[in-house]
């Protein structure tokens, strides 16, 4: 360390490129620090700094890190602490990758064999482009030592105790939806409504309506350390959540949507936890489909327009939503979460009078009421509707329940008396079987990250990535929580175009030998370079990134029938 502090002496008062000659690695006596990056001028994205900090330096054990799970929950701490200790140390020197409500595998924080590995950002001082030397000197060695410190060091073990605490219960819950054919859990007291609808903080409890389940669909689970924890659980299969509106119907189905990922310590959701592979589909006008077979929701198109492989760059709200749930189904969905609010009035449902006046033959579409049992028995897919204009899905569903100023009570018998006493007159539209499935490969084509002479693979926003001179809107892609998400996927198509990776695998496999790397090697897999990885990068699910993938308007796919 001695030595950056003599670089920084040395190029006090400098142009700003002399800072190039601090890069390299840097012994400390409590932790290793390589500035792996430098920013060309003090206007350019902030320098890239990471830290090797010893394990046993720590409270953090070895054994505290016998699964994955632990670990993303141990480093997702050590980050919000890291994040607490640069705002009291540094003001906008230093910089971390911000987390959530939702604990998500980080590059910002890693355990690395015997070593914590800390990604950070620094922005360089200067006065305009003059290097401010001894300024950066208080950074590194005033500075970064007390951040460090607070964070790492001063860990107390009864917080790392609560932490992993937390770890083993949400899992030992997700193991427990496994036996059980459970869709979803919600805990008794829950705080499920949000704090606005620009932040994920939970409303307070002086406003909050806590959550209880009705009793017909209580269940009581027995955690690891002994404690019992009560709640709704969801079963497989047709679910409906009905009522008027504005009595809670969406805010339980976002809770459930962000229950596939764990949540931390007082976010009143951490033990609303959902079918990990649980996907949200709804209609999103005007979006690029690719080759995708909707020909079990939309046949007999106006001048014979195929739908088994259907393309169109500009979706209706009925193709796009067949379109996005047969490519969940592709991605490997078990579940899928729809709201009528955000769907296609038409993919919904057709009703008796519609029926008598349009007949089925000038009807290309199939309501997804007529599928969705097929969709079930045929394909093992289980849906969860929030439906509160109509009954006609009572007939098929296995459960409905009523929210009633935002408290759940059991209806599905006096929806089964409805059927019963008021039967629906409309015809079923959905013929002897779902229909079949097509496999499909992406071919090299598909990915065009050059612009001019660089290679541009950028998130602008959670909902957008910039690839070369295109534009990839994931607005419709609901349960991406995390802008770092949205960078990690952006990552990955880079990767994948760099290292030729398409044109050999179907979606599926593909989708799965991404899963299994990120498994192995973590974000690191589908970084741009091996050694100085970013630190801004979140794990984003398999079905998050197939979904990008079909709305590349780039997308050139191979079909065969399967």
């Amino acid at each position: 360390m001695e030595h950056l502090r003599e670089h920084f002496k040395r190029i006090d008062r400098k142009g700003y490129k002399a800072y190039k000659d601090v890069r390299g690695r840097y012994q400390a006596k409590d932790y290793e620090l390589m500035i792996d990056f430098v920013q060309g001028d003090p206007f350019a994205s902030p320098s890239r700094v990471r830290l090797h900090v010893p394990l046993q330096r720590t409270v953090i054990s070895s054994e505290d890190l016998t699964s994955s799970d632990r670990k993303r929950h141990l480093a997702d701490g050590l980050v919000r602490r890291l994040m607490v200790a640069i705002k009291k140390y540094s003001r906008q020197s230093w910089i971390i990758d911000v987390p959530g409500q939702e604990v998500l595998e980080r590059t910002a924080a890693s355990f690395r064999d015997e070593d914590i590995e800390i990604c950070l950002s620094v922005v360089l001082p200067a006065r305009g482009r003059t290097i401010l030397g001894k300024q950066a000197t208080v950074y590194f060695f005033e500075q970064l030592p007390k951040i460090i410190d607070e964070a790492l060091f001063q860990l107390d073990r009864r917080e790392v105790e609560r932490v992993l605490t937390l770890c083993d219960k949400q899992q030992a819950l997700r193991q427990w939806l496994k036996r059980e054919d459970l869709l979803a859990f919600i805990a008794n007291d829950a705080i499920l409504p949000r704090k606005s609808g620009v932040s994920q903080k939970p409303l307070s409890l002086s406003e909050a309506v806590l959550f209880q389940s009705p009793q017909s669909f209580s269940r009581t689970f027995e955690l690891p350390d002994g404690e019992q924890i009560t709640g709704m659980a969801i079963p497989n299969g047709i679910t409906l959540f009905v009522g008027g509106g504005y009595h809670g119907k969406s805010t339980v189905l976002e809770a459930i949507e962000r229950g596939v990922y764990d949540h931390i310590e007082g976010d009143g959701r951490e033990f609303v936890l959902t079918d990990c592979d649980a996907v949200k589909v709804r209609a999103a006008d005007g979006r690029a489909v690719t080759s995708v077979d909707i020909s079990p929701f939309i046949t007999a198109l106006p001048f014979q327009k195929d739908t088994r492989q259907f393309s169109t760059a500009n979706a209706s709200g009925s193709t796009s939503q067949a379109a996005s749930i047969i490519e969940a189904l592709e991605s490997g969905a078990s579940a899928l979460l729809i709201d009528e609010d955000t769907s296609a009035t038409n993919f919904m449902i057709r009703d008796e009078r519609m029926q008598t006046l349009v007949a089925k033959e000038k009807e290309p579409i199939t309501p997804f009421v007529d599928k969705v049992t097929q969709l079930y028995e045929e394909k093992g897919i289980s849906s969860l509707i929030v439906m509160g204009g109509s009954g006609d899905y009572f007939d098929c569903a296995h459960h409905v329940i009523l929210l009633d100023h935002y408290q759940p009570y059991d209806v599905t018998a006096e929806a089964k008396k409805v059927s019963a006493t008021m039967p629906s007159r409309r015809r079923n539209e959905g013929g002897s079987s779902f229909g079949t499935m097509t496999q499909r490969t992406p071919t090299p084509p598909s990915i065009q990250t050059a612009k001019g002479k660089k290679q541009v693979a950028k998130a602008r926003s959670k909902t957008h990535i910039q690839l070369g001179v295109h534009d990839v809107d994931l607005s419709d892609v609901e349960q991406l929580v995390d802008t770092s998400q949205t960078r990690a996927i952006a990552s990955i198509f880079q990767h994948l175009e760099n290292e030729r990776h398409l044109g050999h695998i179907s979606m599926a496999a593909l989708a799965q030998w991404i899963e299994s790397c990120l498994d192995q090697e973590g974000l690191r897999a589908f970084t741009p370079f091996s050694s100085a990885h970013p630190g801004d990068l979140a794990r984003p699910r398999r079905l998050e990134i197939c979904a990008a993938f079909n709305r590349l308007r780039t997308l050139h796919i191979e079909s065969k029938s399967v």
